[in-house]
């Protein structure tokens, strides 16, 4: 019974877990999929703004978004309130996308709906699959 140790084998690396509190190290992965988010707050904020009448753009273009985040933090957040099955997890986050999407489609642009839903849907299946590896 051996264990390899650094001054045992000077060739062998070693794994140093991670401290409490500390996130691993963000990937490109993970800033796009931030920029995503502030996209869909973006654009959330430009549908209540753009989509409404003047007592109720303001309703929502505040509410839209916040409703967008309390969701974003309960499920999807790196450290969630709530830890739900991965398959809840990604139809909350597919639910986030479509909204935004349709959002989009309502103000007439449906070229940009679609190339969000493009982006968001495929950053999401790439963060999915990282994470069941």
């Amino acid at each position: 019974m051996s264990a390899d140790t650094p001054a045992q084998n000077p060739g062998a690396t070693t794994s140093l877990p991670l401290q409490q509190g500390v996130l691993p190290r963000a990937t490109a992965l993970d800033v796009v999929r931030v920029i995503v988010l502030v996209a869909a707050l973006a654009s959330l904020v430009l549908w209540g703004l753009a989509a409404w009448t003047l007592p109720w753009n303001l309703v929502a273009a505040i509410g839209a978004p916040v409703v967008t985040l309390l969701l974003w933090a309960l499920f999807l957040s790196p450290r969630p309130v709530l830890v739900v099955h991965p398959f809840v997890r990604a139809a909350v986050e597919l639910l986030l996308y479509a909204a935004v999407t349709v959002a989009w489609w309502t103000m007439g642009q449906a070229w940009i709906g679609l190339g969000f839903a493009v982006v968001a849907i495929a950053t999401g299946l790439m963060a999915g699959r990282r994470s069941l590896s």
